[in-house]
């Protein structure tokens, strides 16, 4: 809670255990033991020092400021606000005279400030923001079911529950799916609606009415000053049509203009015979 990861100081939080296990979907588990020999209200005294551990900050390698623990052990980052601490998982033994089912009711009891939730409605799960997952089992549960099944109690619940779903929240991760697939509907929607309000907008071509395509609304974007599409009201076959029909009557006016030019030519040569012709006869 104070002094640092070497020197820590007097009355620290300190784990029996702590286990480091991502590939097996557990990146941080502590772990303490008793013996039931140990009083509950001194086994809940150990989680407010957790608390006060788990609000310390500090800044990392990377020169941000962020809790203590997430400086030494990598976890998941936290989604929206669920800012949930590390799971603490109690293994009772039963050796002393203390009963392992009582010893678990009174810690339960006695810590329930640090675990318990708050209901949302609307998600169908609760929030453990802030909170610490506890996690409670004996030693007789480890050996049979074993670890794999059924052998943690969430301290809220009302069942023992296999160690993943123990210290995690299946309806809120159902909850947060379900939002996701919703977002990522809504996403479809909106794609869907936009695209047809684009479609509705594509201009036609005014010779054959049919819509432009992609490639030719880029080819005759207007903002393009430079544009260099001769008709950019057609399509492409259009155009090419319209250009040949052009080039073909700009063909036939040149046709035409050098035969009007060799007419004239040979009506100016006509009239210079004939005027040669009357001047021969008057001399003579």
């Amino acid at each position: 809670m104070k002094s640092t990861w070497k020197n820590p100081a007097i009355g620290s939080a300190r784990s029996d255990v702590v286990v480091i296990a991502p590939d097996d979907g557990v990146p941080l588990l502590l772990i303490d033991v008793d013996n039931c020999t140990e009083e509950a209200v001194l086994i809940a005294a150990k989680f407010d020092k957790y608390a006060r551990f788990f609000k310390r900050k500090e800044k990392g390698t990377d020169g941000i400021e962020k809790p203590m623990w997430r400086t030494r052990w990598s976890a998941p980052a936290w989604e929206g606000y669920e800012r949930v601490h590390p799971p603490v998982l109690l293994v009772f033994h039963q050796v002393g005279k203390r009963s392992a089912k009582s010893q678990m009711a009174k810690v339960a009891d006695l810590t329930r400030h640090h675990w318990q939730g708050r209901w949302h409605r609307e998600g169908g799960c609760h929030s453990y923001d802030g909170c610490i997952p506890i996690v409670a089992t004996t030693l007789e549960l480890l050996r049979e079911p074993g670890p794999a099944g059924p052998a943690f109690w969430r301290f809220g619940r009302k069942e023992r529950r296999p160690l993943l779903d123990a210290i995690g929240n299946p309806r809120r991760e159902t909850a947060l799916a379900r939002s996701r697939q919703a977002a990522r509907e809504e996403e479809r929607r909106r794609a869907e609606r936009e695209a047809a309000e684009r479609e509705a907008q594509r201009p036609v071509c005014a010779d054959c009415g049919r819509k432009f395509t992609d490639d030719r609304l880029q080819a005759v974007d207007f903002r393009n000053w430079q544009n260099p599409e001769s008709h950019p009201h057609l399509r492409e076959h259009c155009q090419s049509w319209a250009v040949a029909v052009e080039e073909r009557a700009e063909a036939d006016e040149r046709d035409r203009q050098e035969q009007e030019r060799l007419r004239q030519e040979q009506e100016a040569e006509q009239a210079a015979q004939k005027a040669g012709g009357w001047l021969s006869r008057f001399r003579n």
